[in-house]
């Protein structure tokens, strides 16, 4: 009794959904039916492209949750939160090029290029060979 009545309020709830709202959810639910025709034993198998295609689905459409029956929404959602950390992981991480120099070493760099040397003219024994001559 209780799905006949979801199924009444459906009825007559979808005239006043959006015409791309419910292209989405033809959408998914037809994406489901083709990966449950396509199990082998058991168990549904989702390949990358499928969770491709359900995760943007939701990215655009995030009513379609209501619609999916292979996948928990939850899972969904996991599989979202994990794209963006890996997309954001790979865009901040290091390209190559020269490895960043300390800053302790950066500082006595710039001390002796000014001529205020630690360690006096033993630093510079070119300098001291050209003050003699």
């Amino acid at each position: 009794m209780i799905g006949l009545l979801c199924f009444v309020l459906t009825v007559l709830a979808s005239p006043f959904k959006s015409k791309s709202r419910l292209d989405a959810e033809n959408a998914a639910l037809r994406h489901q039916l083709i990966v449950l025709r396509r199990k082998v034993r058991g168990r549904a198998q989702l390949t990358n492209n499928d969770r491709w295609f359900f995760v943007q689905l939701y990215r655009w459409f995030p009513s379609i949750l209501q619609v999916l029956t292979i996948i928990r929404p939850e899972t969904l959602v996991r599989w979202h939160r994990a794209g963006f950390r890996h997309y954001w992981r790979w865009k901040s991480q290091r390209r190559g090029g020269r490895p960043q120099i300390d800053a302790d070493l950066r500082g006595l760099i710039r001390q002796m290029e000014h001529g205020e040397s630690i360690l006096g003219c033993a630093a510079h024994p070119w300098r001291i060979a050209q003050a003699r001559v």
